[in-house]
């Protein structure tokens, strides 16, 4: 017979009740539900730009991309922007010296890929 502590079952019972109420969810309001719960646990994200295909600048430790929105008309702007540390020798490590830095992606012609940090 196994106990479970009321902390334990509160847990598991929301984890049931989230479950349960996803399943009703079209699949766009449950990718943006994934991405909520993402943005407040954060990730270690790592984003690399390219010209062609050479490696010119990485950043690490990246929360979160955030899309820029219009201030009045609330609407989606055409770039991405986020802090994270500039890996300035690219060893895929923050390094003493390296600061965390703003920094802002167009969607006009930016060669880049935005991945969780594997290490």
């Amino acid at each position: 017979m196994f106990a479970i502590k009321s902390g334990a079952a509160c847990a598991i019972a929301a984890g049931a009740a989230a479950l349960f109420l996803m399943s009703g969810c079209t699949q766009e309001q449950q990718n943006k539900i994934s991405r909520d719960i993402q943005n407040w646990t954060g990730t270690n994200g790592v984003l690399e730009f390219y010209a062609g295909d050479k490696l010119v600048r990485r950043f690490l430790k990246i929360d979160k991309l955030s899309t820029a929105m219009g201030t009045e008309d609330s609407k989606p702007r055409p770039y991405r922007f986020g802090y994270g540390v500039l890996d300035e020798n690219l060893n895929m490590q923050a390094d003493p010296g390296e600061k965390k830095v703003y920094f802002e992606i167009s969607d006009f012609g930016s060669n880049y890929i935005f991945f969780e940090n594997p290490r």
